[in-house]
C-alpha cells in the first residue's frame, strides 16, 4: 500500500494558482469541472486546465512555472515525465509510470501514480468476487502498469494475460513488474497471449482490463488480438466477469461493446476519475478527506458523464 508523504501547506503568501491535465488530445476531458468544484469547495484561488502538450518538454515547463498547484500527466507522457522530474515516490518507481505530479514541502516536483487506485475502485464496485483469480490486460504501455499493480498487489490476481500487439512493450513490461516483488508477495505472474490457439489453452480471466485507445484493428496483428480478445469474451462455460476500459473517448468503447455483448459486467473508464480524487487532492492541496466534497463531486460526474459530447459518441459498431 501507499505510504504517507508529505504535502506542501496553503500559505497566504502561496502563489500556486493552476492544476493541470497534460498531454495529447486532452480537450475532450471534463475532469476539469470536477477539479474546479472541489478547489471552490476549499476556497482555493485554482484553476484546472486542460493542457494539451506536443512534447514531454513542454509539459515540464508548464509544471515548472510559480503557479503550478498540480497535475495529471496522461498518455504519452506517463513514463518519459519521470526522468525530468526532481523526485519519484515509492509508487511511481514500482510501477515505473507516473500520472500524477505535485510540489513537496521543498518546492520540488514529485511524481507518483493514482492510476492504481482508480482501477481498483472501479473493480472492485462492480464485482469483488475476482479477487485472486485470473486476470488480463489489453495493453502494455504506460497505464498498463498500474493495471498490473491493481490487480496484483491490491486483488492477488492470478495468472495476469497480456495482450499487446508490440512484443518489445510486453517484455518492457514483463521487466518492470519484477519492481512489485515484495518479501512476502512473488512478482507479478505475466502471459504474454500471442495466438487465439494459446487463448483457448488457458482458464477464464475474471478481470479484464484495457488500458489502450479505442481504434478500429486494421493490421494482421490488431486482428488477432482481437480474436485473443473475443475468445474469452464470447466462452459459453466459466464465470463471465468485470471488463473495465480505461479508455473513455468515446465513452462506450469498441472493447466494452464487446463484453456487453458476450454478457459481460462493463465498467466505463470515467469512473477511474472519481476514485483517484482524494488522493490528487490530498497530494496537492494537503487537504483531509473530510473536508473534500467527494459526493458532490461524484454527483457532478454522474451528470457530465451522461451529456458531455465529446466522451458520448459511436465510433462504429463491434465486429464480432
Amino acid at each position: 500500500m501507499a505510504s504517507i508523504v508529505e504535502t506542501t501547506p496553503i500559505a497566504s503568501t502561496d502563489s500556486r494558482k493552476y492544476l493541470y491535465l497534460a498531454g495529447i488530445g486532452v480537450t475532450h476531458s471534463f475532469a476539469y469541472a470536477l477539479h474546479n468544484l472541489v478547489a471552490k469547495s476549499l476556497d482555493l484561488p485554482w484553476e484546472f486546465i486542460n493542457q494539451e502538450c506536443p512534447t514531454v518538454e513542454t509539459v515540464v515547463e508548464i509544471f515548472r512555472r510559480p503557479t503550478f498547484a498540480g497535475g495529471v500527466v496522461t498518455m504519452p507522457y506517463k513514463q518519459s515525465i519521470m526522468p525530468h522530474l526532481d523526485e519519484l515516490d515509492d509508487l511511481a518507481l514500482t510501477l515505473g509510470a507516473c500520472n500524477n505530479v505535485y510540489l513537496t514541502p521543498e518546492g520540488k516536483l514529485r511524481g507518483t501514480n493514482t492510476d492504481w487506485r482508480g482501477i481498483k475502485g472501479c473493480l472492485l464496485g462492480a464485482n469483488t468476487e475476482g479477487k485472486g483469480k485470473p486476470a488480463m490486460i489489453i495493453g502494455a504501455g504506460g497505464a498498463s502498469r498500474a493495471a498490473v499493480y491493481a490487480l496484483s498487489t491490491e486483488l492477488g490476481c492470478s495468472p495476469i494475460y497480456i495482450i499487446n500487439r508490440d512484443a518489445d512493450e510486453v517484455a518492457a513490461l514483463l521487466k518492470d513488474s519484477s519492481a512489485y516483488a515484495k518479501e512476502d508477495q512473488p512478482a507479478p505472474k505475466l502471459i504474454h497471449i500471442q495466438t487465439v490457439a494459446q487463448a483457448k489453452s488457458l482458464p477464464s480471466p475474471y478481470y479484464i482490463v484495457g488500458t489502450v485507445p479505442d481504434f478500429e484493428p486494421q493490421t494482421a496483428q490488431e486482428l488477432e488480438a482481437r480474436a485473443m480478445l473475443t475468445e474469452f469474451l464470447d466462452r459459453m462455460e466459466g464465470e463471465k466477469g468485470v471488463l473495465l476500459d480505461m479508455c473513455f473517448k468515446p465513452r462506450n468503447t469498441r472493447h466494452l461493446k464487446l463484453g456487453k455483448a458476450a454478457g459481460w459486467t462493463t465498467e466505463e473508464g470515467t469512473g477511474i476519475i472519481g476514485h483517484q480524487l482524494e488522493e490528487q487532492w490530498r497530494l496537492w492541496a494537503g487537504q483531509p478527506k473530510e473536508k473534500l466534497p467527494l459526493d458532490e463531486a461524484w454527483k457532478k460526474l454522474t451528470e457530465i458523464v451522461e451529456t458531455h459530447p465529446g466522451i458520448n459518441f459511436d465510433n462504429s459498431a463491434p465486429k464480432l
